[in-house]
C-alpha cells in the first residue's frame, strides 16, 4: 500500500491530509426564509423558550419567543427530524426523532433516536437506527426514562424496525409493541392526558414509488389502537371508523379525558371524526375537504388544553373549529398554501404555542392573536443552484414549498447580506431549475418554462409543449440549462428534449422518448405500491438531466430517472445509449458534469435512495460513454450531485445526503469537505471562478470563497499558495443606521487579497509577510510577532460587538489564510493610534507576495485587479494613486505638527485651537483647518475608483502652498518657544 506523509500525518494514497485547506470554512448566504417544520415543543414554566426540529436542518432553540433561533443539533451525523419532545418530569432530558415523516417523493431519511439530558448542550445516539422515519415521542409525564416512539420506518421498502417502540430505560432498549409486519409503520401517538397507561396509537402501512406519483400508497395495516396498560397490549378502535384508511392523526381533550378527535385520511370517508366514549365508538363529525385533503401529508389535530370543543385541524391553512369538531374556518394561511404540519400548546398555559409549518416555525405568546416571524430561520430546503455572470454574482434555486429565490453572493455593506437583498423569483416554482441567461443576467428563466425579466418583473410563460399537444410525463424536478458553447441554446426535457435558440419563442423537439420502455417493477415495492402510478403503462420516467458538453459543439449527454445515458454529437439528429451496464431500471441519473479538459470524459452523479439503496454511486468515463467507472469510495451516503473543478485536472465534488466531499485523484478516492457545514442534504454544486457554491435541502445556500488551495500540489513545507485574482471591490458608504446583530444576518467575504499559506509540523516561531509592488518596494509588512488590539470598555465608543480585531498571521500547523485589504500602510500619524492603519488604495496591477517562515522566504505573483464594473484605464488608476499619495504626505506633515504642538500644548494661532468634534471651525489655514481640508480631499481623491477631477488637482494645489506657509510658520513658532525656554 502506497502511503504519504506530508505535515507528520500518514495518509493512505490519494487521500490530501485536510490540515492543507483545514481553514477553508463555508459561509452561508442565506436566505432566511425558512423551510419545513414537523417537530416543536415549548419549554414548560419557560414562557420564551421553545424547540423546533428542521426536515433536513436540524433542532433550532429560541430562549426569546422566536425573535432569534440557534441551531443546537449540527454536531451530529443527521439533519433530518421529524419528532422532539421534552420530558415533562425534566425539561433537559430532550428527545429527538430522526427522519421527516411527511411521505413526500423527496423526504430525508433518519438514522434512529438521540437524546439529551442537559437542554441541547451535548446529545447521545440511543437507536432505532434503521427505522429511517420517527413520527411521534411520548415520554412518560413523570418518568423521563419511559418512552413511546411512532416509527414509520423505510419510505422505499419494508423493514422490522417500524412500529411503535417502548424505552423503559431512557433509550438504551427498545422493544417494539405494536407492529403488523415490516410493511406497516405507526405516524401518531396521544397519551390520555391524567393517566399515561392509556395510550392511542396510529399504524400506517405506506409506501413511496421510484416514479412520480404525487400519494403515497395506502395498505391494511393501517388504523387505530388503544392500549390501556402502557403498551403491554392493545386493541384495536373500528366502530364508526371507516373499513379502509390511510394515515391517520389523534388527540385528546385534557379537560375532558373520554372525547378523543381523530383526522382521517380515507378516500370518500375521510374527514373528522369524534369519540365521547374513549374511542369505544366513533362519529364524523365533518366531511369537510379543507381539512383532510392530502390526507396523506397532512395529519395533525389538537384540542385546546382548556376547552375540549375547541380543536384545530392542520393543513394547507390551520383551521380551527368551536363547536367539537363539526365546522372549521381557517385563521391562519395565506394565499398560496402556507401548509401546516404540527401545532403545540402548552397545557399549563395555552396563551403559549408554537406551529411547525412548510414555511418554518411561528411562536406565539397571546394565543394565536399574534405570531413570531418565519423570515429569521435559515432552513431552506433547495434543490439545485446556479449563479449568474454579474459582478457580484448571484445565487439562484427553487425553494421548496415556497418558491423560487435569489441572494447576492456578497454585498458591500457593513449589514451583509440581508432580507432586503433577498429576491423572490417568479420563474422557477418550487422545485424547478433556473437558468439566468449567459448573455443579461437581469433575464432568468426557470419552471417549465418562464421567462422573467428582473427589469419589468414581468413573467412569461414560453411553455415548450404548447406547440407539440400530447401527454407528458413529469416529476417534481425537470432540468433546464443553457448550452456551454452558444449561449443562446436552452435545452429543456419531459421524456423528450426541447431546444429553443430565440428565447423561447419557438422550441424544437430534438429526442424520442429517451426513458425505458419497460422497466420491471422494483423488488422494493409490494403490489400495492407496484400498481401506484398516475398513468397507465410501465413507461413513467423522465429525461432527468441535460449536460451540453463544454468542449464540442452540438454534443450534449442527458440522464433519466429510470437508469439511462444517451448522447447525441449532432444536436440531437441521432442518440446513442451508453448506459453503464450496472445501472438497473429506476436508478436515477441525477447529474450529469461534463468535462473541462476532454470531451470524451464525463461524470455522473446516480441516487437509488429510491430503490431502498442508501450506498453512493458516482460513475466516470473517459471514452465518451463507451466504459464507466464506479468511483465512490469513501463516500458513505446517497450521491446527490458531482462537479469537476475547471482550473484543476481530476480535482472533483460531490454533494451528498450529508454533505460534501472531495476527490483529487479524478474520483478514484473521495474525502470530506464538510469543514463547518451542518450536516444536511446536498443537491446541487456550482463551481463559480473561484468559489464553490452548494444548494442545501434544509440550510440555505453556501459558499467556500476561494478554493485556490484545493487546485495546487503541495509538495514541501513551508508553502505559499498562488494567490487569485484579487478585485479591488471598495465597501459602501455609511447607508444609515445598521441593523442590530442579533437581525437575520449572513456574512460577506473579507474584502482583499486572499493569501495562503502552510506552516510546517513542528510551527513556526515567526511569520513576516511582505506585499511588494511591480518595482520590488514595499507596499505593506505584517509579522506574527505584531501585537494585537484588545478592545478597551473604558475608550470604545461603540458596543463592543461592532470591535473588529485586525487580521493576523498564524504560525501554528497547517493552512492559513491571512486578507491584505489591498491598502498601503498609512503613514503613522495617520493610524488613529491603530496597530497598522489602512493607507491608500493600492491600484490595480502586479505585485508579489513574499512569506517568511523563520527565515525561508517564498514569494508568489498576485494580480490585483479593477472591480469589473468601472471603466478606469491603467493611467487613470495610477494618476489617482500618485495624486491620493501626495495628499497622504501632506496630511502626515500637519499630523506631526499637530503632535508636536499637543506635544507642547502649545496654543499658537497657528495651531488653530484645540480641535475635537463639535467645537468650533479652527481659523483658515491653520494646522487644524489644515487637518480637516485635506481630509476632505483625501476623500475626494481616494474615495471611490474615479481619475482625479480637475477641482482635486486645484485643491490639492493651493493646500500644497497653504501647508508649506503653515509650517513654516509653526517652525517660527517652535523655534521662538525654545528661546523662551532658554
Amino acid at each position: 500500500m502506497i502511503l504519504r506523509r506530508l505535515l507528520g500525518v500518514v495518509l493512505l494514497a490519494s487521500v490530501v491530509d485536510p490540515s492543507l485547506f483545514q481553514e477553508l470554512r463555508w459561509r452561508m448566504i442565506g436566505p432566511f426564509r425558512a423551510g419545513r417544520v414537523l417537530a416543536v415543543s415549548g419549554v414548560p414554566g419557560e414562557p420564551q423558550h421553545f424547540y423546533f426540529g428542521s426536515v433536513n436542518g436540524g433542532v433550532w432553540e429560541t430562549d426569546d419567543a422566536g425573535r432569534t433561533w440557534q441551531p443546537i443539533f449540527d454536531s451530529q451525523p443527521i439533519g433530518s427530524i421529524g419528532a422532539l419532545a421534552l420530558a415533562p418530569s425534566n425539561p433537559k432530558v430532550i428527545y429527538v426523532g430522526s427522519g421527516e415523516s411527511d411521505m413526500r417523493s423527496d423526504i430525508a431519511q433518519g438514522d434512529g433516536m438521540y437524546k439529551s439530558t442537559d437542554g441541547g448542550k451535548t446529545w447521545a445516539h440511543t437507536g432505532l437506527a434503521d427505522s429511517q422515519q420517527i413520527a411521534r415521542i411520548l415520554v412518560h409525564p413523570g418518568n423521563p426514562d419511559l418512552v413511546y416512539v411512532a416509527a414509520l420506518g423505510h419510505p422505499y421498502g419494508p423493514n422490522a424496525e417500524r412500529g411503535v417502540f417502548r424505552s423503559q430505560d431512557g433509550g438504551k432498549s427498545w422493544q417494539r409493541i405494536l407492529g403488523k409486519d415490516d410493511d406497516t409503520g405507526a405516524i401518531d401517538l396521544a397519551f390520555e392526558p391524567g393517566n399515561p397507561s392509556v395510550i392511542y396509537a396510529a399504524t400506517w402501512q405506506t409506501r413511496r414509488t421510484p416514479w412520480s406519483v404525487y400519494p403515497p400508497s395506502n395498505g391494511p395495516g393501517s388504523g387505530l389502537f388503544k392500549s390501556t396498560d402502557g403498551g403491554d397490549t392493545w386493541t384495536q378502535l373500528t366502530s364508526g371508523l371507516p373499513k379502509k384508511v390511510g394515515r391517520i392523526g389523534v388527540a385528546v381533550a385534557r379537560t375532558r379525558p373520554q372525547r378523543v378527535y381523530a383526522i382521517v385520511d380515507s378516500e370518500g370517508e375521510g374527514g373528522m371524526y369524534r369519540s365521547d366514549d374513549a374511542g369505544a365508538t366513533w362519529t364524523r363529525t365533518s366531511a369537510d375537504a379543507r381539512i383532510w385533503s392530502r390526507g396523506w401529508y397532512f395529519g395533525e389535530v389538537t384540542v385546546e388544553p382548556d376547552n375540549a370543543d375547541v380543536v384545530y385541524s392542520c393543513n394547507i391553512n390551520l383551521y380551527r373549529s368551536v363547536d367539537a369538531g363539526k365546522t372549521f374556518v381557517p385563521i391562519k394561511g395565506a394565499p398560496g398554501g402556507d401548509d401546516y404540519h404540527v401545532l403545540w400548546i402548552d397545557p399549563q398555559n395555552p396563551e403559549r404555542r408554537i406551529m411547525g409549518v412548510d414555511q418554518g416555525t411561528l411562536v406565539s405568546v397571546n394565543r394565536g392573536q399574534t405570531w413570531s416571524s418565519w423570515y429569521n430561520q435559515p432552513t431552506a430546503q433547495f434543490y439545485r443552484v446556479i449563479t449568474d455572470n454579474r459582478f457580484p454574482y448571484w445565487v439562484y434555486g427553487s425553494q421548496q414549498d415556497s418558491g423560487a429565490a435569489g441572494v447576492p453572493s456578497r454585498t458591500t455593506n457593513i449589514d451583509g447580506i440581508t432580507l432586503s437583498e433577498f429576491r423572490e423569483t417568479t420563474a422557477g416554482g418550487e422545485s424547478d431549475n433556473l437558468a439566468p441567461d449567459p448573455k443579461d443576467p437581469q433575464i432568468i428563466y426557470g419552471g417549465r418554462v418562464d421567462k422573467l425579466d428582473l427589469r419589468t418583473m414581468q413573467t412569461q410563460s414560453i411553455d415548450p409543449t404548447i406547440a407539440y399537444p400530447g401527454s407528458y410525463r413529469t416529476t417534481w424536478t425537470l432540468p433546464l440549462v443553457f448550452s456551454r458553447r452558444d449561449p443562446k441554446v436552452l435545452y429543456f426535457s419531459h421524456q423528450r428534449v426541447f431546444r429553443t435558440e430565440d428565447g423561447g419563442s419557438h422550441w424544437s423537439v430534438i429526442s424520442p422518448d429517451l426513458t425505458r420502455e419497460n422497466p420491471p417493477d422494483p423488488p422494493n415495492l409490494d403490489p400495492l405500491s407496484a400498481a401506484n402510478k398516475s398513468r397507465p403503462g410501465q413507461r413513467q420516467g423522465v429525461v432527468y438531466a441535460i449536460a451540453p458538453s463544454r468542449l464540442a459543439d452540438h454534443d450534449i449527454w442527458v440522464g433519466t430517472d429510470d437508469g439511462l445515458i444517451w448522447r447525441t454529437k449532432d444536436e440531437g439528429a441521432h442518440w446513442a445509449d451508453i448506459t453503464p451496464p450496472a445501472l438497473t431500471p429506476w436508478s436515477k441519473v441525477g447529474i450529469i458534469d461534463t468535462s473541462h479538459f476532454d470531451p470524451e470524459t464525463a461524470y455522473a452523479a446516480v441516487d437509488r435512495h429510491r430503490l431502498d439503496d442508501f450506498k453512493a454511486y458516482v460513475y466516470r468515463t473517459h471514452d465518451g460513454g463507451k466504459n464507466w467507472t464506479l468511483i465512490a469510495d469513501g463516500i458513505n451516503a446517497c450521491v446527490n450531485a458531482v462537479r469537476e473543478d475547471p482550473v484543476r485536472k481530476g480535482l472533483l465534488y460531490a454533494g451528498t445526503e450529508k454533505g460534501v466531499y472531495v476527490s483529487f485523484d479524478d474520483g478514484d478516492r473521495w474525502q470530506p469537505l464538510q469543514q463547518n457545514l451542518p450536516v444536511t442534504s446536498v443537491r446541487d454544486i456550482d463551481v463559480h471562478e473561484n468559489d464553490l457554491v452548494i444548494a442545501t435541502h434544509g440550510r440555505s445556500f453556501w459558499i467556500m470563497d476561494n478554493v485556490t488551495p484545493l487546485r495546487q500540489v503541495v509538495d514541501s513545507t513551508p508553502f505559499l499558495f498562488k494567490p487569485a485574482t484579487a478585485y479591488r471591490e471598495r465597501p459602501a458608504g455609511f447607508v444609515g443606521t445598521p441593523r442590530p446583530k442579533d437581525e437575520s444576518l449572513a456574512p460577506n467575504p473579507p474584502l482583499g487579497a486572499m493569501i495562503d499559506y502552510l506552516i510546517p509540523p513542528a510551527g513556526a516561531k515567526e511569520v513576516a509577510l511582505e506585499i511588494l509592488d511591480a518595482a520590488g518596494k514595499t507596499v505593506r509588512g505584517y509579522s506574527s510577532k505584531d501585537p494585537l488590539p484588545a478592545p478597551d470598555p473604558a475608550r470604545l465608543r461603540t458596543a463592543a460587538e461592532w470591535f473588529i480585531t485586525p487580521p493576523a498571521l498564524q504560525t501554528s500547523t497547517g493552512m492559513h489564510r491571512f486578507v491584505w485589504p489591498l491598502r498601503y500602510a498609512a503613514p503613522a500619524g495617520l493610524t488613529g493610534g491603530r496597530r497598522a492603519g489602512d493607507g491608500v488604495w493600492a491600484a490595480p496591477g502586479k505585485y508579489t507576495v513574499a512569506l517568511t517562515v523563520d527565515g525561508t522566504r517564498l514569494t508568489q505573483p498576485l494580480t490585483v485587479a479593477r472591480d469589473p464594473r468601472i471603466k478606469m484605464t491603467p493611467e487613470q488608476f495610477a494618476a489617482q494613486f500618485a495624486l491620493a499619495k501626495k495628499v497622504e504626505k501632506l496630511r502626515a506633515d500637519i499630523a506631526a505638527a499637530l503632535a508636536e504642538a499637543e506635544k507642547m500644548k502649545s496654543t499658537a494661532a497657528i495651531v488653530g485651537g484645540p480641535g475635537g468634534f463639535g467645537g468650533p471651525e479652527p481659523p483658515l489655514n491653520t494646522l487644524r483647518w489644515l487637518e480637516g481640508a485635506l481630509q476632505r480631499l483625501a476623500g475626494v481623491v481616494d474615495g471611490a475608483d474615479a481619475p482625479p477631477t480637475r477641482d482635486a488637482r486645484a485643491s490639492y494645489t493651493t493646500l500644497r502652498a497653504s501647508v508649506e506657509k503653515a509650517l513654516a510658520a509653526w517652525e517660527q513658532n517652535k523655534s521662538k518657544t525654545k528661546e523662551k525656554t532658554k
